[in-house]
């Protein structure tokens, strides 16, 4: 009696029928016809919901004619009806065509009509994960960059601590690489139309500096004879990918005028800069956390270096086309999952703000390679059935929340704000499928120096607009109890 209970009880599926046509590997325009009696058994339901509860004059509730129901609340049934046909219809054209959206489909709900005789018939585009036969990923041969952290290495790096804790003292003469210049920059077009300017911006002098979308070299070069009040010109190239199209690959002309000069005084490392910079009770106490940060740091080039050629292996043969919105759209996504990588492995804002703007100048195509492999490694997990799990979370928050220096409920509670969860969730898979896939390879170690930084990377684009219009996410120290 249950079964049969149950059995009438279960809602029956609508019955629509659907057209699909393929416009490229990621792209379906979709047409959907829902038949005219399915159109009226949905309107009967309608109509019998609403009866219990329809209050007409002359009569108690619940007691008004069916058809006089029907016809009083016409305009408000249809609107709901429209509604959960097109709510149904959608979700039964992805159960029935076995798509797998990767977007919003593109409908204009609006322009759909409930008519009253006929058919109700629309039509939409949407992005769809493409179809591929999954490349051999066993037995890949991977070279991995390696080295041990030598006390060399812990003294640079904390020298360059000690730099950034330095006092800036006023200096006379022209800049050297190394110091601090305070400069007012402009940036004009071939008719001196100012496209962007900069006031009282801090900069360290050094080889290159690095907007975020363009790259200029020889910076320290054409500041080697300026000196505080003389302004400097050159010319500067606009990234490809920069964020106003009709500037890429324009040359303009950069207009440095430098206001002061400052050089840094490298400190003492005092009991009382220990315990600024961390609390730490001795100098060897701030090595060891050093060479923890670099051993952090080095892991990161060698899943950097492991990734590119995994990616590169299982990409060699998607010669798919991605559409061109899916790209703008996830490049910005791009861009925050490496700031949260680059986070997790303990580099700083500096670093962190030099490789964005390197990022920003190819985003299109790093984006292509990016979606291809994540498609790919999506593809990899699901039949491997590598899956995601709240410890994974815990343990990417908790490595975020060391090296920002927040606690690991306000790391959260940042992600979730702004949107990011998901991001973290595509970076635990994808890592775990690659571990998945390297776990099967054969590994040959080779020779790794760390890259000295000889660009100045700033904040600012020449064309006004960044290509990835969100801040670098910042990492206020936190004062709170960190086991929080």
């Amino acid at each position: 009696m249950s079964d049969e209970a149950s059995a009438v009880a279960e809602p029956q599926p609508l019955k629509i029928d659907v057209n699909v046509e393929e416009t490229s590997t990621c792209q379906r325009k979709v047409k959907v016809s829902i038949p005219r009696e399915e159109i009226d058994r949905y309107h009967e339901e309608a109509v019998g919901d609403l009866m219990p509860t329809a209050l007409l004059p002359g009569f108690r509730p619940g007691r008004a004619p069916r058809r006089l129901v029907g016809s009083r609340f016409k305009s408000e049934l249809n609107d709901q009806i429209r509604s959960k046909l097109l709510n149904d219809a959608l979700s039964r054209v992805t159960e029935q065509e076995k798509l797998a959206p990767i977007s919003e489909p593109d409908l204009d709900v609006a322009a759909v009509m409930l008519p009253d005789d006929g058919p109700m018939t629309f039509e939409f585009s949407i992005e769809v994960r493409p179809e591929f036969d999954l490349p051999e990923w066993k037995g890949l041969s991977i070279d991995r960059p390696n080295r041990e952290i030598s006390d060399a290495d812990v003294d640079e790096a904390l020298a360059n601590l000690l730099r950034e804790r330095g006092r800036l003292v006023p200096a006379k003469g022209s800049p050297q690489v190394g110091d601090l210049i305070v400069a007012n920059l402009r940036f004009t077009d071939a008719d001196d139309k100012l496209l962007s300017h900069a006031e009282e911006i801090e900069i360290v002098v050094r080889p290159k500096l690095s907007l975020a979308d363009a790259e200029f070299s020889g910076f320290d070069t054409l500041l080697k004879k300026a000196k505080a009040g003389e302004t400097v010109t050159a010319e500067v190239t606009i990234s490809d990918e920069a964020a106003v199209e009709d500037l890429r690959g324009k040359t303009v002309t950069m207009s440095l005028e430098l206001l002061d000069l400052k050089r840094f005084e490298t400190p003492e490392l005092t009991p009382a800069l220990l315990a600024d910079l961390g609390d730490f009770e001795s100098a060897e106490a701030l090595r060891e956390a050093i060479k923890k940060q670099l051993e952090n740091q080095l892991s990161w080039h060698q899943r950097q270096r492991v990734r590119q050629q995994v990616s590169a292996s299982l990409t060699a043969s998607a010669t798919w086309e991605l559409p061109p919105d899916l790209l703008r759209r996830q490049s910005q996504r791009e861009l925050e999952r490496s700031i949260l990588e680059l986070r997790r492995s303990g580099f700083d804002d500096d670093s962190i703000r030099r490789y964005v703007n390197e990022l920003r100048q190819s985003v299109m195509a790093s984006t292509a390679r990016s979606l291809k492999e994540h498609f790919i490694l999506e593809k990899i997990a699901e039949a491997e059935n590598v899956a995601d799990s709240a410890a994974d979370y815990d343990a990417e928050i908790r490595a975020i929340a060391a090296q920002s220096g927040e606690s690991p409920r306000r790391v959260r509670a940042s992600l979730e704000r702004r949107g990011l969860m998901d991001v973290l969730r595509n970076q635990i898979i994808e890592r775990k499928t690659v571990e998945l896939v390297t776990s099967q390879a054969t590994f040959n170690d080779t020779p790794f120096e760390f890259p000295k930084p000889d660009a100045e990377a700033i904040d600012h684009a020449v064309c006004g607009i960044a290509a990835g219009e969100d801040e670098i996410p910042t990492a206020p120290v936190s004062h709170e109890n960190p086991s929080d």
